[in-house]
């Protein structure tokens, strides 16, 4: 491995650019080595000013570029399943965004591919797991001091929905980040989602089921539920509250600047995932690139990539029949049974 891990960003739209930024100027230990997107422009855009790295519209021409080492995968998820099996077929090491895959069976078909390698080359982009506040209330409740978890009361809630966005996305794609927190939190899987709809935000676009209420079973009893809201209009919120048999933990609360002027005071909220977990992301990836260098593959794995899918998969079917919908998981391969 060179002195500099070479790491190939697939994807230059807003979260792909963001992490070009950041290996290039937040990260150790790493640089850019090449930029696919389908976009050459928009590739060139997100590359800027930066020296050596080559630019391509097709992801294998960036795999096989001089100097590539390890993969970012950033691009949309459809595009996940391709790239997983291409970074697998040349040893490369693998930080994929989530969804891993949107589907159940190409996420179950990407963890079938690496348990045949027999070593994990992927790490799954569940950057809450990375989040000090989300580290703290884990160990919280890791140390037992207030006892059994019961429930975990969790926020979610965006300024906007983009163009694109379905009724069903607000839990394939939002609510993805709270079954990975609440299956790591409670060290359970999930086994049953309901999905309550109350009426429809004035503020969504029309035909949009926004908000909704999810509420997930676990394996071991405890209940979580989810309030994800995708057009509040007013900032990127994100809370979780662990209610446990000696007390409670909350984590999300405001902790931004207040500015005070002209005869009132304003706090600032944030507007977007980016800059919420602004740190989460920037330890996620420099704990990639550290554990990379060292020959090493840490974090969120594959198995816990497809288990959200197939969550995320049950919770659309509950958002479309109104029924509570059991969670099908297959055999666990022994690549990712717990340490």
């Amino acid at each position: 491995m060179s002195e500099l891990l070479g790491v190939a960003v697939l994807g230059a739209g807003h979260m792909g650019a963001d992490h070009v930024r950041r290996l290039d100027r937040v990260v150790s230990g790493a640089r850019v080595a090449a930029v696919a997107d389908p976009d050459a422009e928009r590739a060139k855009e997100a590359v800027g000013a930066i020296e050596g790295v080559t630019v391509h519209t097709d992801v294998e021409a960036a795999l096989d570029a001089p100097g590539v080492e390890a993969v970012l995968i950033a691009s949309p998820g459809e595009a996940h399943e391709e790239a997983l099996l291409a970074a697998f077929a040349r040893g490369l090491p693998v930080l994929c965004e989530k969804p891993m895959v949107p589907e159940s069976a190409g996420a179950l078909r990407v963890v079938e591919a690496e348990a045949r390698l027999g070593r994990r080359l992927a790490q799954i982009g569940f950057m809450r797991r990375y989040d000090a506040e989300y580290l703290r209330l884990k160990s919280l409740l890791d140390g037992g001091r207030l006892g059994k978890p019961l429930m975990l009361h969790c926020v979610h809630r965006n300024v906007s929905s983009p163009p694109h966005f379905t009724s069903a996305m607000l839990v394939t794609s939002s609510v993805s980040h709270e079954i990975d927190a609440a299956r790591w939190l409670l060290g359970q899987e999930l086994t049953a989602v309901t999905v309550l709809r109350p009426r429809p935000s004035a503020g969504a676009p029309a035909g949009l089921l926004d908000p909704q209420f999810v509420l997930f079973e676990s394996e071991r009893g405890a209940l979580v539920d989810v309030e994800v809201f995708v057009n509040c209009g007013f900032g990127y919120e994100v809370r979780c509250e662990a209610v446990c048999e000696a007390g409670s933990a909350r984590i999300g609360d405001p902790r931004t600047m207040v500015v005070t002027a002209a005869g009132g005071a304003r706090e600032e909220v944030p507007q977007d995932y980016l800059v919420r977990f602004a740190d989460a992301y920037d330890r996620e990836v420099r704990a990639w690139v550290d554990a990379t260098r060292r020959g090493r593959v840490t974090g969120p794995d594959a198995w816990d990539g497809y288990a959200a899918s197939v969550v995320a998969e049950a919770g659309v079917r509950a958002l479309e029949t109104g029924a509570r919908t059991p969670v099908a998981l297959a055999p666990r391969p022994a690549l990712y049974d717990p340490a």
